[in-house]
C-alpha cells in the first residue's frame, strides 16, 4: 500500500509540471507591431493580412490564443515613434515587431528585454541595430531588405527601359547613412553608363518638389528613387515625375502599382510572413540573439506599360518577359 501511494505521487510529481507546460503553452500570447506606414496605405492593407494569415498557419490565432496590438504611421516623425514605441512597451508584450528602418532605434530605446523582430530594414549592422547578420546579439533579429550594390540595379534598368535618358536625379535622405550609401554605389556605376547624377535630398516633399522642378529644366533627364524617407511620400514623387515626363525607377512594386514606371527591389510581403516564423520560434523559447538577420530571398521586377506608353517609351520584349509584375 505504502508503496503504491509513493508511485502514485512520484508519477503526479512528474506529470504536473509537463501539464503546468503544456497549459503555460496554450497561454494568450501578444505581439505589438509598430508600423512605418499608416494603416490605410494600400501596402499596410496587404502586410497586415499576410502576417496574421502566416501566424495562423502556425497555430497563432489573433483573438483566440494570441493578442495583435498596432500602431500605425510612425515614420517621418520622430515624437510620434517614441510615442507610440513607449506605448507598444508598456502592454508587456512577448514579441515586438518593427516595420522600417527609422522606427526601430526608437524601440529599441524603449526595451533591451523584450525580443523585437524588425522587417523593411537596410543596413541593421551599419545602424547599430544588431552586431553581425549571423550573430545579432542582443534583444533583437529580422530580415534586411537588401545589400547596397542593389542600387547599381536601378540605374541599370533606367538606362534599359529609357535609353535617351544621360541624366538622373537621384533622390535619397542624405540624413540617413544608408540613404548615403545607396547613393554611393548609383554614383559608382553612372560613368559606365555614360550618365550624370544629381541628388535631391528628401526631407520633406517640398525640397523634393523643388529639386524635381529645377533637375526637369533641362532635357534627357530620369528619376531614382532610393529607400528611406521616400516611402510615404511616394504619391507626391509619382505625380511628379508624371508631371514633369521623367523616366523613374523605383525600389518596391508598390510604387509601380501606384503609378511609377518601373521598380526592381525585395517581396516586401514576403518578409511579413517570414517574420511570423520567427516570432513562433520565440515564443518556443529561441533567443532573438541566436537568430540569425536574414536577406531577401527573392527580388521583383515590376512594369506599368500604362506610365511608359505615357511617357512614349516601348519596354524592350527582353525585359517584359522577365518582370515578375506588368501592371496595363
Amino acid at each position: 500500500m505504502q508503496r503504491r501511494q509513493f508511485i502514485a505521487l512520484l508519477g503526479g510529481a512528474v506529470t504536473w509540471p509537463l501539464a503546468a507546460r503544456a497549459q503555460q503553452d496554450q497561454r494568450m500570447r501578444r505581439i505589438a507591431v509598430l508600423n512605418a506606414l499608416a494603416e490605410d496605405d494600400p501596402e499596410s492593407v496587404a502586410r497586415r493580412p499576410a502576417f496574421e494569415q502566416a501566424l495562423k498557419a502556425l497555430g497563432w490565432i489573433n483573438g483566440s490564443n494570441l493578442r495583435l496590438d498596432y500602431r500605425w504611421g510612425a515614420a517621418g516623425d520622430a515624437d510620434r515613434a517614441r510615442k507610440y514605441a513607449a506605448e507598444l512597451v508598456a502592454l508587456a508584450p512577448d514579441v515586438i515587431l518593427t516595420s522600417g528602418t527609422s522606427v526601430v532605434a526608437p524601440m529599441m530605446q524603449a526595451t533591451r528585454t523584450i525580443p523585437i523582430v524588425f522587417v523593411q530594414v537596410i543596413d541593421p549592422v551599419g545602424s547599430g541595430f544588431v552586431e553581425s547578420l549571423a550573430r545579432p546579439g542582443g534583444n533583437i533579429t529580422g530580415f534586411t531588405q537588401f545589400e547596397y550594390s542593389l542600387a547599381a540595379k536601378w540605374l541599370e534598368l533606367l538606362k534599359q527601359i529609357a535609353p535617351q535618358v544621360t541624366r538622373a536625379a537621384v533622390i535619397r535622405d542624405p540624413r540617413l547613412g544608408f540613404g548615403i550609401g545607396q547613393f554611393a554605389v548609383v554614383q559608382a556605376v553612372a560613368p559606365s553608363l555614360g550618365m550624370e547624377l544629381s541628388p535631391i535630398n528628401a526631407p520633406d516633399v517640398s525640397e523634393i518638389e523643388r529639386g524635381i522642378a529645377a533637375f526637369a529644366r533641362s532635357p534627357n533627364g530620369g528619376l531614382v528613387v532610393t529607400t528611406g524617407g521616400t516611402g510615404f511620400h511616394r504619391n507626391e514623387i509619382i505625380a511628379l515625375a508624371a508631371k514633369h515626363r521623367l523616366p523613374a525607377v523605383y525600389p518596391y512594386s508598390y510604387y509601380v502599382r501606384a503609378g511609377g514606371l518601373i521598380s526592381y527591389g525585395p517581396d516586401t510581403i514576403d518578409q511579413y510572413r517570414r517574420a511570423a516564423d520567427y516570432i513562433d520560434r520565440i515564443f518556443k523559447g529561441e533567443k532573438p540573439a541566436d537568430l540569425p538577420v536574414q536577406t531577401p530571398t527573392k527580388y521583383n521586377l515590376a512594369i506599368n506599360l500604362k506610365t511608359a506608353q505615357s511617357l512614349g517609351l516601348a519596354v524592350p520584349h527582353a525585359m517584359l518577359t522577365r518582370a515578375d509584375e506588368v501592371i496595363e
